[in-house]
């Protein structure tokens, strides 16, 4: 991951990317659940048991086939620790969301107008977070004068 990007999915190193749009992986409903467990988290540790633990529905061998699987998509770092190997999210959520969205964006024909369209399903409550974050970027953007 660049050291200036939050893009769970960026293979720049370091990323110079203004918006980075590098690949993301898309998540089956037991990979969302367990990245959801990772991400609620996001600075704790867990086994592949203890992420079992958390969805006794399903086999440990289940949950650690999944795990394997969100490192290898580079979702999920893997760590050594004795005889024990520790799971933790690479990246946000929110950082996950956002691409998810920017790519469903550049895949269609009028990106434009899908970004018109979707502000327009906006609530209050986004329309003022998704304001406040434009305003930010415009401030930020005239400091450094581009």
């Amino acid at each position: 991951m660049g050291a200036t990007c939050d893009n769970p999915m960026c293979s720049c190193d370091p990323c110079t990317c203004t918006t980075c749009s590098c690949g993301v992986a898309r998540l089956g409903e037991l990979e969302r659940r367990v990245m959801d467990i990772l991400w609620k988290e996001s600075d704790h540790e867990w086994t592949g048991r203890d992420v079992a633990n958390v969805l006794p529905e399903y086999a440990y061998t289940t949950v650690a086939t999944i795990l394997d699987r969100l490192v290898h998509k580079g979702l999920v770092r893997r760590r050594m620790d004795g005889r024990a190997i520790q799971f933790a999210a690479i990246g946000t959520r929110g950082a996950h969301t956002a691409v998810l969205m920017h790519d469903a964006l550049s895949a269609g024909h009028d990106p434009d107008a899908a970004l018109v369209h979707f502000a327009e399903t906006l609530s209050n409550s986004e329309v003022t977070v998704l304001r406040r974050a434009l305003n930010a970027l415009d401030r930020q953007s005239k400091r450094s004068g581009a």
